[in-house]
């Protein structure tokens, strides 16, 4: 097994009388690890866990088992409500940012290109391949366009007749989807995934571009992007 620099062979090395016992052993493996990381993204239930450290934060979305509030260093011990608001605010929005990374990194990296992108290669070498041609250059220009547009528009807008419901609620009085439909439960179970599968999130896409400069695949069929 090989994870960045470090590897660990096998000593014992399976022979023809014991294949089927070794790969039924990396099958169960393998379907263990699965089981492990789906649990980062099941919505825990929120419920008050003591833990080593409690305060007023305690009964916030995310304090859930099995660490409950976790704050080990105390940033927030002396914190007021606005300042945790903002922050849950800026986690949010991270692991928004993050799903949406995940999800355009997976997908470049399986081969599915934009009509005349065919020759732009994934990963971190798309950025020089990009600023080598003036059409790259265009490209480029409008995603700090479109990120600029989406940095304005994703926020509570002060200047209007509205109040968000709670931190990262960028409705802005226009957009609904059914949200007001749902239950309190329901919400709140809903904010659970969403907040979760961010946090997920942003270790994944670490996880991607650290082992893409690494030069170590983790993706199916030992795919690496830039490469």
């Amino acid at each position: 097994v090989r994870w960045g620099h470090l590897s660990i062979s096998n000593p014992c090395p399976p022979t023809n009388s014991n294949n089927t016992k070794y790969f039924t052993m990396m099958k169960i493996v393998a379907l263990l690890a699965v089981v492990g990381s789906a649990a980062a993204f099941a919505p825990a239930q929120q419920s008050r866990v003591d833990t080593a450290v409690s305060g007023k934060f305690d009964g916030e979305l995310g304090a859930q088992a099995p660490l409950g509030f976790f704050d080990p260093l105390g940033l927030l011990a002396s914190e007021s409500q606005e300042v945790f608001d903002r922050l849950r605010e800026t986690e949010i929005k991270h692991g928004r940012i993050s799903m949406l990374a995940v999800t355009g990194y997976l997908t470049t990296a399986s081969g599915i290109r934009f009509p005349g992108a065919e020759d732009i290669p994934d990963g971190f070498a798309s950025f020089p391949a990009l600023a080598a041609t003036d059409d790259g250059r265009n490209v480029l220009a409008q995603m700090v366009a479109f990120l600029a547009v989406a940095e304005i528009a994703n926020r509570d807008a002060s200047w209007l007749d509205n109040v968000a419901e709670f931190p990262g609620d960028y409705r802005n009085g226009a957009l609904d989807f059914g949200w007001d439909k749902l239950s309190d439960d329901d919400k709140m179970k809903k904010r659970a995934i969403e907040l979760n599968n961010g946090r997920a999130a942003q270790m994944g896409i670490l996880g991607l571009m650290v082992h893409e400069q690494l030069g170590v695949s983790i993706l199916p069929g030992g795919v690496l992007p830039g490469q």
